[in-house]
């Protein structure tokens, strides 16, 4: 078994599941930041989590690494806790987080939810913020998402990768999905984590690691079976879509489920643009039958379970 990465003191990582993303918390003597904030029905258990460590200090500053909804839908939550919180996104949406529009923000066309929150100002890339005590470079990263943002803290070679590094790959490549190239975007963001050189890389998604060359030529191996076949891409992102649903529900009549997947506009797109020779209503079931043989969902003949 290896040995868990060392994390300098006042830095807290908690790793959520697949609904949430991770959150880590620094804490010194002059503030509280927290880099994440989850999905809104795990808003309860981040604030705890939160109190835990910060008890009846305050959380000074929220950042976000991008805008999607397991990234920050705790946001709300956590400015109501804490009045104060100055609130820092990536500039590309801010436009969009002040008029909320949920469709440019993709909250509607998902299906998945995200109270409105606030925002204090934005963060650039190319700049540099004080996390823990230490000056973190603020690289942009993107192909997961257009406008991602990864950290990185040079003396410890420490990075906050976000959605664009997890130990064995990375998130899928959303803006492929409505018709951008960004193949190439997510291989320049690998180049740049690989000229990084991390020690140890804290993903938005499962156990912090340690970085070696292998984990870069796995998400690289991975990338390129999608660029040789952005078919296998748009599927495996509409059972990324479904998987989502399940675990943000847990349990739902297959009748409902089925529902909100051909009535989710993420899915239809993909089923137009790549599926459309299939039914629809077929191809959903298909896609099902698949999350239940990867072992990642159950059903019977009236639910379907996240599993």
């Amino acid at each position: 078994m290896k040995i868990p990465p060392h994390l300098p003191p006042g830095l807290h990582v908690f790793e959520r599941g697949w609904l949430s993303a991770n959150n880590i918390l620094f804490v010194d003597d002059e503030q509280s930041v927290l880099v994440d904030s989850g999905y809104c029905t795990h808003a309860s258990q981040t604030l705890s989590l939160v109190e835990t460590v910060l008890g009846q200090r305050p959380l000074n500053v929220l950042l976000n690494t991008h805008l999607h909804s397991d990234h920050c839908g705790g946001n709300a939550a956590l400015q109501e806790r804490y009045p104060q919180l100055k609130t820092l996104i990536p500039p590309g949406h801010a436009e969009q987080v002040s008029a909320w529009d949920v469709v440019a923000l993709t909250y509607q066309p998902t299906g998945q939810l995200c109270p409105r929150f606030d925002f204090t100002d934005t963060l650039k890339a190319g700049g540099m913020i004080n996390l823990g005590g230490r000056p973190w470079e603020i690289h942009a990263a993107p192909g997961h998402d257009p406008h991602s943002l990864i950290f990185f803290e040079p003396s410890q070679r420490l990075l906050i990768s976000a959605d664009a590094l997890w130990e064995k790959g990375f998130g899928v490549v959303f803006p492929e999905l409505e018709g951008t190239d960004a193949f190439g975007e997510l291989g320049a963001t690998l180049d740049l984590i690989e000229s990084l050189k991390p020690k140890t890389v804290i993903p938005g998604h499962g156990r912090v690691f340690h970085y070696e060359a292998s984990v870069l030529a796995l998400a690289r191996s991975r990338l390129n079976s999608f660029v040789q076949n952005p078919l296998k891409h748009a599927r495996h992102a509409a059972k990324v879509l479904c998987k989502f649903k399940l675990l943000e529900v847990q349990n739902q009549q297959r009748s409902e489920f089925e529902s909100w997947a051909a009535q989710t506009p993420y899915l239809t797109h993909i089923w137009k643009a790549h599926f459309a020779n299939c039914p629809q209503s077929v191809w959903i079931e298909q896609l099902c039958d698949e999350l239940v043989a990867s072992g990642a969902a159950q059903r019977d003949d009236a639910y379907i379970s996240n599993q």
